[in-house]
């Protein structure tokens, strides 16, 4: 973890893990049972989930996997990891091991497995390419991949980043601004990531996710637990409260009667398979 962008990035989730897929909006929940679809677990499979957060895929894969499969979960988080390994799984299902990991450089020495999930992670990643790469040499013989990153936004959302682009500084390392460029702004992009690190029979598929916020302070409070913090952290304090209030007008145009407020977030879940 010598790159400071990593550095960062630890130190930023270590921060929000406490709230982290806690703040009452479903949101890393649908995302992670979408990419568990499309890799399709086999029981008695090992599995790694890179970047586990706080489990989410592990909670939905684990059970399939059943008592003869293996889960391993790192995050480059101690205190998500903490977090989610306090959480209990049904019985019956895969024993999990969690730890410390860099998602950069995986610790090899765990031993093959037979799939590398990574939910929402890839774009996080200073080398996408190199990482992509290092988990292709964790994988056994028909061992595959599965990647989930953001595809088109609401639009709403879109205007709602766009208040904070006058204060982020280049190559800021968060999903709303690096999740949209380069090999993540389409499936053949991603599908040119993964095949030049060695990944063949490449396929994404896109869903819609609604996500539900009860108003515009549950809003506000899952921004500040998830990356988009970081957004808020390069406002100066003083000014937050007029972004704040500015992207409350925008969330207005569509509030229902009831007073909650209905956004659709795109998701492009990427498998490839080592032949």
């Amino acid at each position: 973890m010598d790159d400071p962008r990593t550095t960062g990035v630890a130190a930023l989730f270590d921060a929000l893990a406490p709230s982290y897929d806690s703040v009452g909006v479903e949101f890393f929940g649908p995302i992670a049972s979408g990419l568990v679809r499309a890799m399709d677990p086999v029981p008695g499979e090992r599995w790694w989930d890179i970047g586990c957060g706080r489990g989410a895929v592990v909670e939905r894969v684990a059970p399939v996997l059943g008592p003869r499969g293996t889960v391993l979960a790192s995050d480059i988080s101690p205190t998500m990891v903490s977090l989610a390994g306090a959480a209990s799984l049904p019985a019956g299902s895969a024993p999990v091991t969690y730890f410390v990991d860099d998602a950069q450089a995986p610790d090899a020495s765990r031993g093959l497995v037979d799939a590398v999930s990574a939910s929402l992670v890839l774009f996080f990643l200073p080398a996408p390419q190199a990482a992509v790469a290092a988990w292709r040499a964790l994988l056994a013989p028909d061992g595959r991949v599965g990647v989930t990153t953001f595809g088109p936004q609401d639009e709403r959302w879109v205007r709602i980043d766009d208040l904070f682009t006058p204060y982020l500084p280049p190559g800021l390392l968060d999903a709303r601004t690096s999740g949209t460029r380069g090999p993540f702004a389409s499936s053949a992009g991603m599908a040119e990531l993964l095949e030049s690190a060695g990944f063949q029979d490449v396929t994404s598929t896109e869903e819609e996710i609604e996500v539900r916020f009860a108003g515009p302070d549950s809003w506000h409070d899952f921004t500040w637990s998830t990356g988009q913090r970081g957004m808020w952290l390069a406002v100066p304090e003083a000014d937050r409260p007029a972004l704040r209030a500015r992207a409350e007008q925008i969330l207005a145009e569509t509030t229902a009667h009831d007073g909650s407020v209905h956004l659709v977030q795109t998701v492009r879940h990427t498998v490839g398979r080592v032949r």
